[in-house]
């Protein structure tokens, strides 16, 4: 069912406008903004390594333009959140988009990789703005069935958009390493569709106070199972090319062709979850970790490239099915008026776990003797969340 909401008094009636496909379209394809920020400049790390190959620290400062963003998600999506229920999504989201262009074309014209490298960090503040926003809109907007299908198609779209941004990025790369950075300034166009498409949801039930306390206690446990979930989910993306080169598979084409199977399992997993969302957070988690262990299990034990990339499509297709569970299980627990912070925490939750991931891999690594172990050791705990999850919860 369609939500029904007023942009002034949150009353029913027929001429108060219902959300529909062009509102859910709008929502998820700004969804994709953080996959830009995040996918589009890989395949040109090494031509920007090479245009500023005197500056020193350039091998660490390069992939900086890259990770920042995520970081800053992980840590400005509470602060985006809470301006979200005090001044409104519409706002914040409208300014987000602003500033995501202005930061994300900027290295367009900087030609300091320091510069650069601090512009990513308007980036990253403003893509957490756009998903918290995203994501709070979809729940405002729709109700039920209809929003769990968005939710799930909000996970589609992220990952198939992934491996469009990824060929994209390589193409224009080939032409400048600075060309990718032209296709930030399609958030102008959302920021102009915007106020056309969107208007300001309310309470249902009356023009609510902004000051509601935020009720912490019912989400410490789905934001922490929401942790872990990011740096699960973030594994196979993360260290697929790793464990298919120390196995002599070096061809950015085959990993790229094994990398577009993992993305679109992950989409059909988000595409199965609307079928399956009726079987409540604790049947669905428990289902999710036990796939992605499974898969994450293939990974680290895999000695050819069809044994690992088999492991990565079944980690993914469960990736694909937990993370609408999480965001609907925190939507679940909030009213109206806690939507947007609870939405921020959520989103800082799932990506500072994406950020962790890396870091905690290469630990575990040095830990028990190399990647392979390392990745069999996160099926594990994935595994082992699983168990958690299905006895813990109710």
């Amino acid at each position: 069912m369609t939500r029904i909401t007023s942009p002034n008094t949150g009353a029913s009636s027929a001429s108060i406008r219902r959300a529909g496909p062009a509102q859910g379209v709008l929502l998820l394809s700004m969804s994709c903004l953080s996959v830009l920020g995040a996918v589009l400049l890989a395949p040109m790390q090494p031509r920007m390594v090479d245009a500023f190959a005197d500056q020193p620290g350039v091998a660490a400062l390069v992939p900086l333009v890259i990770t920042v963003p995520a970081l800053m998600i992980g840590l400005l999506a509470p602060v985006a959140g809470r301006i979200v229920d005090r001044v409104g999504r519409l706002q914040l989201l409208t300014a987000a988009l602003v500033v995501y262009a202005a930061f994300g074309t900027a290295p367009l014209w900087l030609n300091s990789l320091p510069l650069i490298v601090a512009s990513r960090f308007g980036v990253g503040a403003a893509e957490a703005a756009i998903m918290t926003c995203c994501t709070t809109l979809l729940a405002d907007y729709f109700e039920g069935k209809e929003r769990d299908r968005y939710l799930g198609l909000q996970m589609v779209c992220t990952s198939l958009s992934a491996v469009v941004f990824i060929a994209v990025g390589g193409a224009l790369g080939q032409v400048d390493w600075r060309a990718p950075f032209w296709l930030y300034s399609v958030s102008l166009v959302f920021a102009v569709l915007c106020p056309l498409l969107l208007w300001r949801p309310v309470a249902a039930a009356a023009d609510a106070s902004r000051d509601v306390p935020m009720r912490w206690r019912p989400l410490l446990i789905p934001l922490a199972v929401t942790f872990v979930g990011g740096i699960l989910f973030y594994a196979p993306i993360v260290e697929l090319s790793y464990l298919l080169d120390a196995i002599g598979v070096s061809s950015p084409g085959i990993i790229g062709l094994v990398s577009g199977f993992a993305s679109a399992a992950t989409a059909l997993g988000a595409l199965l979850f609307s079928r399956i969302s009726t079987w409540g957070p604790r049947r669905l988690l428990a289902a999710s970790f036990l796939l992605i262990g499974a898969g994450l299990a293939g990974m680290g034990v895999g000695n050819t490239a069809t044994s690992i990339a088999a492991g990565a499509i079944v980690a993914s297709a469960g990736a694909g099915v937990l993370l609408p569970t999480l965001v609907t299980w925190v939507l679940s627990q909030l009213d109206f008026e806690q939507r947007g912070r609870g939405t921020g925490a959520w989103t800082a939750s799932l990506f500072t776990g994406e950020f962790i991931c890396p870091i905690l891999v290469i630990g575990l690594a040095a830990l028990f003797g190399g990647l392979p172990p390392a990745i069999i050791v996160l099926g594990a705990a994935s595994a082992a969340t699983a168990l958690v999850v299905r006895t813990a919860l109710r």
